[in-house]
């Protein structure tokens, strides 16, 4: 704050920007120094801080882009514009700022002092901090207009509309469908296993036999709304009717047969017409919300198809939104290392046995898979990780891809098929770069053949348009080609006969085929070298055996 000259503290409000211009910087020191609720008199505050310029927003929705910017520590086109007017011009030959800007937020501090051309300082500590806390508390003091209430209204619009904003724009909402459809399927598979066992409990008072025909509760409970009283299976008009209606129910003739000779000598209680009401009543709605049931799987099928579709092929729709959910969205899911997604869901095990020092879970979530369980035991954590690895990979795709596709899911499938065959019989399984190279092939395939189906699909009239044009440039190019024939049969035969002689290319291609100069050298090297001549004179007898030769005579 030494260097400059002028202090100015921009503030951002949900009515516009303020600008205010710190004129006596020894009030503020004094007011920093001495108690914090000093701020708040407007006597003295008012002294040392004077507003500069205010910028009331045009619209709700101009506020609302201002506040993004802000929230992304961006500088908006009008705050760019309102501190280019009000701020002073900084002289050229002047080393020292002419001013120093004062903002809460350090980001938004970063991004006006790389916005300007020649840089603005900017500055964010507990001065500036406390000095915006005075000047929103005396804020409508220094701006007219915003008495009454007008101010927390501006506040309360445009915290609305920031917030549906941010729902709206959320990259995870099509994830928090899965989420909440997957929960709600955990949960109507307890709700209905407890209802099952209630409609079987309480019907069999009334005819027990029919439980240990029918198995399935579903189908159970279906017989039981549909049969009522056992009496009308034995004796009445409706003997026949409800013995079709049984057929069409369980599927099985043998097994309808077999129910309506259990009701002749049936053990079981009469009940009143009151009793077996209620017993019906609750029996259709277990039945309604089991059909219920398939309809919310069929949607989360359809919804992974969508999202998810490599990582739903992989290891199918209920397993994978199940990671979704545990994980809280797809993106978090595609971030998470593959050593994560192997423990999802076992996080109790995990730090018990960090706890105690012991083996930590091998598996979470994916061991409802196929795979792990169709492993031997020796084999479950090793398929385990390679089925975490590729549904890692799997997730990530579906993330961060622009265009949804299963190519890439079954491939991996097919890759942890293979990978299982090789723990049981030895087999090699495929590299992933190579199966990633075939999936590829295809989706370029696939987009060649869209290509085609595109042009198929084009009126006949612009097909025929293309056709003429074709043979028109066809018959333009033959016209050509025949000219061009006649002038070359209409120039004199001299450069034929030229062309039959010996061109310059062949005369040197004579010369080099005879001996070059590399040639007479290796042959002139392959006589006897100087080398060899002088070993030819050492082998002669040397001047020292001839003078001892002449000594000894």
């Amino acid at each position: 704050m030494a260097d400059a000259q002028n202090l100015f503290v921009l503030m951002e409000t949900a009515a516009g920007y303020a600008l205010f211009d710190v004129v006596a910087f020894d009030e503020i020191a004094g007011l920093l120094e001495g108690a914090m609720d000093s701020v708040t008199d407007l006597k003295r505050f008012g002294r040392a801080i004077k507003l500069k310029a205010f910028y009331p927003f045009e619209s709700a929705q101009d506020a609302l882009e201002n506040a993004n910017a802000i929230s992304e520590h961006a500088m908006h086109g009008s705050l760019h514009t309102f501190l280019e007017m009000n701020l002073p011009k900084g002289g050229k030959k002047s080393k020292t700022a002419a001013f120093t800007l004062g903002i809460v937020d350090p980001g938004l501090a970063t991004a006006i002092s790389d916005g300007f051309k020649g840089g603005v300082s900017c500055r964010s500590d507990d001065t500036i901090k406390e000095i915006t806390r005075g000047c929103r508390l005396h804020l409508n003091t220094f701006v007219k207009g915003l008495e009454g209430g007008a101010a927390e209204k501006a506040q309360l619009g445009l915290g609305h509309s920031y917030s549906r904003s941010k729902v709206k724009f959320n990259p995870a909402r099509s994830d928090n469908m899965i989420i909440q459809s997957i929960a709600l399927l955990d949960q109507l598979d307890k709700d209905l296993n407890t209802f099952a066992m209630r409609v079987r409990e309480w019907y069999s008072w009334h005819f027990p036999e029919l439980k240990a025909i029918v198995k399935d509760n579903y189908m159970f409970a279906r017989c039981a709304a549909f049969v009522q009283d056992k009496a009308t299976l034995v004796s009445g008009e409706e003997t026949e009717t409800k013995l079709e209606g049984l057929k069409e129910i369980i599927g099985d003739d043998e097994v309808a047969n077999a129910v309506v000779a259990s009701a002749k000598t049936s053990m079981g209680v009469d009940c009143s017409a009151i009793d077996m009401l209620n017993i019906v009543n609750f029996t259709q709605r277990m039945v309604k919300l089991a059909e219920y049931r398939k309809k919310l799987a069929i949607y989360l099928t359809d919804k992974m198809a969508i999202v998810a579709p490599n990582l739903s092929a992989l290891i199918g729709d209920t397993v994978a939104a199940r990671l979704i959910s545990k994980a809280g969205s797809l993106t978090n899911l595609a971030k998470a290392p593959a050593s994560t997604v192997q423990i999802l869901g076992a996080e109790k095990a995990l730090f018990r046995a960090l706890k105690t020092k012991g083996n930590t879970p091998k598996y979470g979530l994916i061991y409802h898979s196929t795979f792990i369980g169709r492993a031997d035991a020796k084999n479950k954590g090793r398929i385990s990780r390679y089925l975490a690895n590729k549904c890692s990979i799997a997730t990530r795709i579906d993330s961060f891809s622009d265009e949804p596709t299963r190519l890439y899911g079954e491939k991996l499938r097919d890759q942890v098929e293979e990978r299982l065959k090789f723990y049981e019989t030895g087999a090699a399984p495929r590299k992933n770069i190579d199966v990633m190279a075939e999936v590829a092939k295809e989706l370029k395939a696939g987009n060649v053949d869209d290509d085609e189906d595109m042009e198929d699909a084009t009126p006949k009239k612009k097909k025929d348009k293309k056709k003429d044009k074709k043979r028109k440039a066809e018959e333009e190019e033959e016209e050509v080609v025949e000219e061009e024939d006649d002038d070359d049969e209409e120039k004199p035969t001299k450069k034929a006969k030229k062309e039959a002689k010996t061109p310059k290319s062949n005369k040197k291609e004579k010369k080099e085929a005879k001996t070059p100069k590399s040639d007479k050298k290796e042959k002139k090297e392959a006589k006897t070298p100087k080398s060899d001549k002088k070993e030819k004179k050492e082998a002669k007898t040397p001047k020292s055996d001839k003078k001892k030769k002449k000594s000894k005579d």
